[in-house]
């Protein structure tokens, strides 16, 4: 029987954890398997293509993902950043990535498998901000990397910064 290895960034997604957190365990000897080769870990999967952590010793149950992902990742190309990038000179993340209700920027994605480019005028995808109508869709048991430039600006970009500035003053004007 082959083992699959996977990376730091691949083992997170598989887990639904940072990498910060895979990073932590790691160190903790808590990945079973985890053997570091240079400046990477090399990440076993076991037969359900999931890594296994090792139960600490104190504190709550783990919350990891220990089954498969059942929801799609949904991948959005934000024009607004774009323009803003374009006409500030910054380098926000100008692609959003949301896998069930949690979204992440990024510059760049690498995605291991078949994707599908949805594109519907009429029928906007109310679950994002500006009501996308064009997206990529990614089946769940796939991967998708999200990669960063190295001089790029972090954090989310500046329209999504503009609609949490906007909620928080709604929230402090009804208090």
């Amino acid at each position: 029987m082959t083992t699959s290895i996977v990376t730091t960034t691949q083992a997170a997604f598989l887990l639904n954890i940072s990498t910060g957190r895979l990073r932590t365990l790691l160190n903790q000897d808590r990945v079973k398997g985890a053997r570091k080769v240079k400046r990477l870990w090399m990440i076993p999967l076991n037969h359900r293509g999931m890594p296994e952590i090792k139960q600490g010793r104190r504190g709550p149950q783990p919350t990891w993902n220990k089954i498969q992902r059942k929801a799609k990742t949904v991948v959005h190309v934000l024009r607004k950043t774009i323009d803003y990038n374009r006409d500030y000179g910054t380098s926000h993340p100008a692609v959003a990535v949301k896998v069930g209700d949690k979204k992440h920027y990024c510059h760049a994605l690498k995605i291991n498998g078949p994707c599908q480019i949805v594109y519907q005028p009429h029928q906007p995808n109310k679950s994002q901000a500006g009501g996308a109508r064009l997206w990529i869709e990614v089946e769940a048991e796939h991967i998708v990397e999200r990669k960063y430039f190295c001089d790029g600006d972090y954090g989310p970009p500046p329209e999504v910064a503009e609609q949490r500035a906007k909620a928080k003053k709604k929230k402090l004007k009804k208090k």
